[in-house]
């Protein structure tokens, strides 16, 4: 018998597989969500949690609830983009979430460790176990949408999210170097093989603004590739994001809340239309 793809679109044992199951987790009883966003790359340093956080930000000023799902087990980042140093607390309903200034609930891994600067040192069974459990566990209340902070690539602990989290769509999150052609459609393949619908892609690091003449600079290269990309998966790219020093200052000193970034609203507009 051949390996299993996971497109069943494809398959001749189509109806009768035995791998053809619901393999999704009950959420906590006590979390009630509407849609379950991911937030995706092929390959680290692309600012996917920076892309994450401020997602959540734009959502949160139209009026929804949101939360965020930090599922980079090894390389949390999204409490300190929301100034959390708190721990999460627990009760007899389940592990409960921290808050930001807005309301917008958090969970990730370095709300549990007593020292954030201790490395997760995990194989990824339990990786993807932990990711689950922040699914089962946490008491997320009522939230319009839960954005998931995925880790880079397509090993264990995206798969499990993929296939354990009820995902309504995909964002999938690049930089404009000539390699992203190729991860951008791994990553899109992988939710394509797994029946996750793409809501589209953004580009961040896309340029720089000179601060004199106002002229915009592409640093790491003039998008072509993206482009490509985009062709290739017939996905639509909803925003180009610049290099804003201002963002990674407000992001290193916890204030994600404070930026303002129009350029990210198109990809604000595209959840918000599932939500509708």
């Amino acid at each position: 018998m051949s390996e299993c793809t996971h497109d069943c679109s494809t398959c001749s044992s189509k109806g009768s597989c035995s791998e053809q199951k619901d393999l999704h987790a009950a959420a906590n009883q006590f979390s009630a969500i509407k849609k379950v966003i991911a937030v995706s790359s092929g390959k680290g340093g692309v600012g996917k949690s920076s892309v994450t956080a401020m997602l959540a930000v734009l959502l949160a000023r139209r009026g929804y609830k949101v939360g965020v799902l930090d599922a980079d087990i090894t390389g949390p980042s999204i409490p300190r983009a929301f100034g959390i140093t708190g721990k999460a607390r627990g009760s007899e309903l389940g592990i409960l979430p921290a808050e930001t200034h807005m309301g917008i609930k958090v969970m990730s891994v370095n709300l549990l460790l007593e020292d954030p600067n201790q490395p997760v040192v995990w194989r990824g069974p339990v990786l993807a176990g932990a990711v689950t459990q922040f699914w089962t566990d946490v008491v997320w209340g009522e939230l319009d949408v839960l954005l998931i902070d995925m880790p880079p690539g397509t090993g264990d602990v995206p798969l499990t999210v993929h296939q354990s989290l009820p995902l309504d769509g995909n964002v999938i999150v690049s930089t404009p170097q000539s390699l992203v052609q190729m991860v951008v459609e791994k990553a899109h393949k992988m939710a394509q093989m797994l029946n996750i619908p793409i809501i589209g892609m953004v580009e961040n690091m896309s340029y720089a603004v000179c601060p004199d003449c106002g002229k915009k600079i592409s640093v790491f290269g003039n998008g072509d590739a993206l482009e490509k990309a985009a062709a290739a998966t017939d996905t639509k790219i909803l925003a180009r994001l610049p290099i804003d020093p201002k963002v990674a200052e407000l992001c290193d000193s916890g204030e994600i809340e404070r930026v303002l970034c129009e350029e990210l609203d198109p990809a604000a507009d595209a959840v918000e239309a599932l939500l509708k």
